[in-house]
């Protein structure tokens, strides 16, 4: 494996796993790879990691580091209170230069941010804590996903369609733009400069602790908005950490999905390998991809150059969910 540079830093919520912070900057340094850390990645005000001017300025340090990969510390809150002050031309020339900014959950902010304003891509996937520096160790494809990724082998993923969910009759979707991650966290930017205009895009959501009924609200605010209809596939991830409530009878997270296909013209994948769960595939945001169905295996394919990754000879991992 080729040594790579790989910039930790804190742009959401503070750091409250110290442990889990070491064991991911030790197993990343155990692969090769040349950490650095940025000075205020330990830092806490409040819930966040530092006030705002120490968040933004961490993530201008991050763009100007010529690092191969800007990993997030961890998610939680705290980016959407700074998209204003963002330094999103320089985060953008880094992107060019070869930097791949990784991160998920309150991260999409960043990530739809940055393709709401410049257009570049980024990466959703792991986090330093709660992946890396997972007390069980981190999950083989996540690792081997990040791998292609700084290896510059990585231009798709595949995974098997749930049983009840395969799509008959799928037709081949070509050269649209991925984007999406947490759903609350792309909702709460709807109407803002800050949520991207995307048509004929594919679409990827993913949340954490949210009931149903709160998944299926978020759902039609992005249909009634208009959201849904410019879309050619909506991708569902993994929806966990939720309890279902005695008076439910029967409505469950495949209720959700039964209602989103009756409600859209897009088809509904189902089963990605993405969210807050051990294994986790990497996906471009904001970059053109193509997305099959052959049988029960669905595939999402993206070329060479995306989201600042250095490319070099052709290689797929089809990250499988357990």
């Amino acid at each position: 494996m080729n040594k790579k540079h790989i910039y930790i830093y804190s742009p959401s919520s503070a750091v409250r796993e110290k442990p889990a912070f070491r064991r991911g900057v030790a197993w990343l340094r155990a692969q090769g790879h040349e950490v650095e850390i940025d000075e205020a990645a330990l830092s806490a005000q409040q819930r966040f990691a530092g006030d705002d001017a120490t968040r933004i300025a961490a993530i201008a340090r991050a763009a100007a580091s010529g690092a191969d990969v800007a990993l997030a510390s961890r998610g939680g809150y705290g980016l959407t209170r700074i998209l204003d002050g963002l330094p999103y031309k320089a985060v953008a020339k880094a992107i060019e230069r070869g930097t791949a900014f990784v991160g998920m959950s309150d991260f999409t902010a960043f990530q739809l941010a940055v393709l709401a304003r410049t257009g570049a891509a980024t990466w959703s996937g792991p986090t330093l804590c709660g992946d890396f520096g997972a007390e069980e160790g981190i999950d083989e494809i996540t690792a081997a996903c990040f791998d292609d990724l700084v290896e510059g082998y990585g231009e798709g993923t595949g995974w098997r369609l749930p049983a009840r969910d395969e799509v008959p009759g799928f037709k081949p979707i070509r050269g649209a733009t991925l984007w999406g991650g947490n759903l609350a966290v792309l909702c709460s930017l709807l109407g803002t400069p800050y949520f991207p205009q995307v048509d004929k895009g594919v679409l990827f959501l993913e949340d954490v602790g949210e009931h149903p009924y709160r998944i299926e609200r978020m759902l039609e605010q992005l249909r009634l908005a208009g959201v849904l209809a410019r879309q050619k596939a909506v991708v569902l991830g993994q929806f966990t950490g939720y309890r279902a409530a005695p008076h439910d009878r029967g409505f469950k997270l495949q209720t959700v999905v039964e209602r989103l296909r009756s409600q859209i013209k897009a088809p509904v994948l189902t089963g990605l390998p993405f969210g807050h769960v051990p294994t986790k595939v990497l996906l471009p945001v904001g970059a053109a991809v193509d997305l099959a169905v052959e049988g029960k295996e669905a595939f999402v394919v993206w070329g060479h150059g995306v989201g600042g990754s250095r490319h070099a000879a052709p290689h797929d991992h089809h990250g499988h969910a357990h």
